[in-house]
């Protein structure tokens, strides 16, 4: 925060130690001055040049002026060098015309302001000079953070970096099998579901919202930054999701019977598995049954998404190795809507957070 206010004094006295070494170039002779004052127009006063060494007429408003050539002080002018090439004269103008506008907002002479929450801008002769708010020498972050990516999370200005979590990262197949397992006995239908482990009671929970799956049906992954682990960092996270199985006629409304007057179209909001069914993963499968919910179809243009959803940890068994962990989401209910996603996005958790 103070930084930028520092660069901005510093700023401002290298300008007047410049302008001091310009009018003392320009003074840095004898003091000559012509016998006779000169004759001013009508309304304009005689003014001491910028040496301090004869008096000339003060320059009025649209005309050029120099170090040694002042503008008129007693109508408010002052000389504006901010269209001027280095060396070249001024233009005399009036406090009203030194103000900036900045996204339809007047600012006066001399005045600071924030346009957005991380630039600090100084309005200064009717030109806007601005520095970076956020740390420009921010920590860079540590070896052991894998595929680093600065991310602006919601309820904050300066981008932070997010690291990607090595095991936990975009699932291959996903495929949730409605068959039973031979060689697993099965474990009970309504036990409860395991939720994920909490972070440490000294962190403080900094999470976005789950993603949408990133397919509309079959396996996909939902995805998420969060410092919800036993490191308390940000990091990204991702779930196993099915939000509707492929080719399923149940997921779609039933038509009218014939004879009858075809009504407004229909939606299938929500449907569960006829049972319970164990979830596969990369050839392994899930250490107990689940009875899954599922979002429909629509019978026009609409779509049915999750609404509200939970994430458990599962288990899965292998034939050979070691018993896999993975988060999968798991839906509670859904909503038929009209907007509908119409394109794909490689990285759905910074949906919203890009910069």
């Amino acid at each position: 925060m103070e930084r930028p206010l520092c660069d901005c004094v510093t700023a401002a006295a290298v300008l007047l130690c410049v302008a001091a070494q310009v009018l003392c170039q320009l003074c840095d002779r004898s003091c000559f001055c012509p016998g006779a004052a000169p004759e001013c127009p009508a309304g304009v006063p005689l003014v001491p040049d910028g040496c301090g060494c004869c008096r000339v007429c003060a320059r009025q408003q649209g005309e050029s002026c120099t170090a040694a050539l002042p503008c008129d002080g007693q109508k408010g002018l002052q000389c504006d060098y901010s269209a001027s090439l280095p060396g070249d004269p001024g233009e005399c103008v009036g406090q009203e015309d030194l103000s900036c506008e900045v996204n339809g907002v007047s600012y006066q002479d001399g005045q600071s302001f924030k346009p957005s929450c991380d630039t600090y801008c100084h309005c200064r002769g009717g030109g806007v000079v601005c520095v970076p708010a956020c740390p420009l020498n921010a920590r860079l972050p540590a070896p052991d953070c894998p595929n680093p990516q600065p991310v602006r999370l919601p309820g904050k200005c300066c981008k932070e970096w997010v690291c990607e979590n090595l095991e936990n990262t975009v699932i291959q197949d996903a495929i949730n099998a409605m068959r039973t397992d031979r060689w697993r006995p099965h474990s009970p239908r309504n036990r409860p579901l395991n939720q994920l482990p909490p972070a440490g009671p000294s962190c403080v929970e900094r999470s976005t919202r789950w993603s949408a799956c990133s397919r509309s049906c079959g396996a996909g992954v939902s995805t998420r930054v969060s410092n919800q682990n036993s490191a308390c960092r940000l990091q990204m996270e991702s779930r196993l999701c099915k939000v509707r199985p492929c080719n399923d006629e149940r997921s779609a409304p039933r038509s009218p019977l014939r004879g009858q007057q075809r009504r407004r179209r229909r939606c299938t909001t929500s449907y569960t598995s006829p049972g319970p069914v164990r979830l596969v993963h990369q050839g392994c499968f899930s250490a107990r049954t689940y009875r899954l919910r599922y979002c429909g179809r629509c019978s026009d243009s609409r779509c049915c998404t999750p609404s509200r959803t939970s994430t458990a940890q599962v288990t899965f068994r292998c034939r050979a190795g070691r018993p896999l962990r993975r988060a999968v989401m798991m839906i509670r209910s859904c909503v038929c809507h009209e907007n509908c996603p119409s394109t794909r996005f490689t990285n759905p958790a910074l949906w919203g957070y890009r910069p």
